[in-house]
């Protein structure tokens, strides 16, 4: 029996791959899902969604820990992404991006994914400390990192602009040791 380190039970992370773009394309005219994951940003061609795909792909470096992840099911369906990024070597902290396309939200994948992710970057690249930046009006991604057991380590007021309004970034964190403690 063959074991691979990037499934679980019920997904998969693996490359982002060219026949993706139609996933991010049709993604990217999701204006509510983008302002979760990003900024609103003007609508893009299918030609922009894969020169993006083509120059990810290609980043690929030996010498970055920053990485592309497309999380799928087990049966190949591509439910969203994970983007650890910002990979500091020397401090050992590093931050990502996670995004569950709609219909797959709220069943435990980003927290699977977001596990896998810590799990190789603890136990695997010796990194010692994950922060990610929540902006105030995710109220979903704030209470999905609340109840893994991230902490809110601060508050950057009035950072981020949505329609006509500002809001708050908030940064969370979670050791390499507490995530021994809750995932062991």
């Amino acid at each position: 029996m063959s074991y691979n380190y990037w499934e679980s039970d019920r997904i998969r992370l693996r490359a982002i791959e060219p026949e993706d773009a139609h996933i991010f394309f049709a993604w990217n005219q999701d204006s509510e899902m983008m302002l979760m994951v990003d900024r609103l940003h003007p609508p893009t061609s299918m030609k922009v969604v894969q020169n993006w795909i083509e120059k990810t792909t290609a980043q690929v470096d030996e010498n970055s820990d920053d990485f592309f992840f497309v999380v799928e099911t087990l049966d190949g369906d591509i439910i969203g992404m994970i983007h650890p990024h910002k990979c500091d070597r020397l401090v050992g902290d590093f931050t990502y991006g996670v995004a569950i396309r709609r219909e797959f939200q709220r069943q435990g994948y980003a927290c699977e994914a977001i596990i896998m992710i810590l799990r190789h970057y603890f136990y695997e690249l010796r990194y010692q400390k994950v922060t990610v930046k929540v902006f105030g009006y995710n109220e979903a991604s704030q209470k999905l990192h609340e109840a893994m057991g991230f902490l809110l380590e601060g508050q950057i007021r009035r950072s981020v602009l949505h329609n006509g309004r500002f809001y708050d970034d908030l940064i969370y964190g979670m050791t390499k040791e507490e995530f021994e403690e809750l995932y062991g």
